[in-house]
């Protein structure tokens, strides 16, 4: 299985992404690329990466985004492997519009598992998409920032981004 890896500098960090043919499949932050391999061996067990390869023109799309187009991503096509039920607690993350939150209970709602706010949050932990697939968009029941794999700092800065916060933070990585 080829893959297409490159990254990309944003105002939060670097960022490595991959696609496999015609979708992204991973896009983590640089300084988490163990995760990124871990989850690739797991996921596809034998690959190559042509690095600097950039099929989805990803690389712009970033930009795009970082630069304020918080709908840039929004034709992206994906595909995140994993279970069924991961499948669409990922799926839901994407009709979390920018600007909004929504909280595990209410997620869980979402996809018609209102027991599953745990099983949702690590659904959510496990996301290999990361800001495409805006996992920082979930917070806890109370409105606190919860658990976020590329750490709360980023989270807070993301959601400030899209206006779901007060913009207060500066980022240094």
């Amino acid at each position: 299985m080829k893959l297409h890896w490159s990254e990309f500098r944003s105002p939060i960090g670097g960022i490595s992404f991959v696609s496999e043919g015609d979708a992204v499949c991973a896009l983590y932050f640089s300084d988490f690329e163990d995760r990124l391999h871990a989850a690739l061996m797991r996921r596809f067990e034998a690959f190559t990466l042509e690095r600097g390869s950039d099929p989805q023109n990803l690389k712009r799309r970033l930009s795009d985004y970082f630069d304020g187009d918080l709908r840039a991503f929004d034709q992206v096509a994906v595909r995140t492997g994993g279970t069924p039920f991961q499948q669409l607690v990922w799926a839901a993350l994407r009709e979390i519009p920018a600007g909004k939150t929504s909280s595990y209970g209410e997620l869980a709602a979402r996809v018609n598992r209102p027991q599953a706010a745990r099983a949702v949050g690590h659904a959510n932990g496990q996301n290999p998409v990361s800001i495409i697939l805006p996992c920082h968009r979930v917070i806890g029941a109370s409105s606190a920032l919860v658990g976020y794999g590329g750490g709360m700092k980023r989270k807070e800065w993301l959601l400030q981004h899209e206006g779901a916060l007060p913009k207060r933070l500066a980022f240094a990585d």
